[in-house]
């Protein structure tokens, strides 16, 4: 979603969702799916005339039939539509055909990783993950949270890690070497603030954001020049693979880093004593879930590989210093006699 509210629906991602085993049993990955953004299931038809029941609100718009929800997946977003609470799907002959209760009851101790990369616009914008199906209310962006604050589905809280994160292609190991290693200030810069963060959280109604600044940051070999490069690739190209534009093929790297701000807060409200801030006081309400909103800064960095300079060149540049500061001061001293002479003729008149 960018600054103006808009959803990118039409971004080109590779983000795929790995279904994780309850943390009893290990947290195992059991399946992996690749997400589909912002699309619908299809339709399971009963037959060509079937029509599907709305059970109150009007059929949604982006129904694959007019006045019809064919699926549940429609009819949730009938409900959300006209703000309105949809449960588990009781009573509901396309929930009961797809068995859309008891898929919530067997996943409800389960967890979930997200992983995969997508492309985004470079104005103010966020991305977050947030429970329940999300949908389009008027001018709102909204979730379902029925069924994730229902006590009866399992205490479902936003406990995560983030194991990694980063804007544009990583920085590789061999130019990262060659700068001098992670002592080196200007590599320290690169490395992702916020890879291997982890949140705990103990109750289901809490909100976590971070706050990214985004900063364009440039690295060139030795002997890079800017023009001449035909083969390096347009940033709207599909050829290149989500996550790797920026590599040239000249060894050169266009990448982006950043640095971070984190705030967390309980959506019941109250103060943030717990945190040794009894003054702070948190808004009541709000979505539940993990928010990065980023901004892009006008400013880049630029880091440019260069000789290092030899002794010879060192004698050169204080041989260059010194006979600087000599013509200087030989100007100065001529122009401070000349003074002194004429100052002197005009005394003796």
């Amino acid at each position: 979603m960018d600054v103006s509210g808009e959803q990118q629906t039409g971004v080109k991602h590779g983000i795929s969702k790995v279904q994780l085993a309850p943390a009893s049993e290990g947290g195992r990955p059991i399946e992996v799916r690749t997400l589909d953004l912002h699309a619908d299931e299809p339709a399971d038809h009963l037959g060509p005339n079937y029509c599907g029941e709305c059970y109150g609100p009007p059929a949604p718009a982006t129904a694959t039939k007019p006045g019809c929800c064919q699926t549940c997946e429609e009819v949730r977003e009938a409900y959300a539509s006209v703000s309105w609470a949809f449960g588990k799907g009781e009573g509901v002959a396309q929930c009961e055909r797809e068995h859309y209760s008891e898929k919530l009851q067997a996943q409800r101790d389960q967890g979930c990783r997200i992983e995969g990369g997508f492309r985004v616009n470079k104005v103010v914008g966020n991305f977050h993950i947030a429970p329940g199906r999300s949908f389009s209310n008027g001018m709102m962006h909204v979730h379902d949270l029925n069924n994730y604050l229902d006590p009866s589905q399992g205490d479902h809280t936003f406990t995560h890690q983030i194991h990694h994160l980063r804007f544009g292609p990583q920085l590789p190991d061999d130019m990262t070497t060659k700068a001098g290693g992670k002592s080196t200030a200007w590599t320290n810069h690169h490395l992702n603030p916020l890879d291997n963060t982890e949140q705990v959280a103990t109750d289901a109604a809490f909100n976590y954001m971070y706050f990214l600044k985004v900063v364009s940051t440039s690295y060139y070999p030795l002997g890079w020049k800017s023009k001449g490069h035909s083969s390096d690739l347009d940033d709207s190209s599909d050829l290149v693979s989500i996550g790797q534009h920026g590599l040239g093929q000249d060894g050169s790297l266009e990448t982006h880093q950043y640095s971070v701000t984190s705030h967390k807060r309980s959506l019941k409200g109250g103060s943030d004593s717990s945190e040794g801030h009894k003054e702070r006081l948190h808004a009541i309400g709000g979505i539940p879930g993990v928010f990065f909103s980023y901004d892009i800064s006008p400013m880049k960095v630029i880091n440019r590989e260069e000789r290092t300079k030899s002794f010879t060149g060192f004698l050169t540049g204080v041989c260059a210093i010194v006979g600087g500061t000599l013509t200087v001061a030989a100007a100065i001293d001529r122009g401070v006699y000349e003074g002194a002479t004429r100052i002197k003729k005009l005394h003796q008149r």
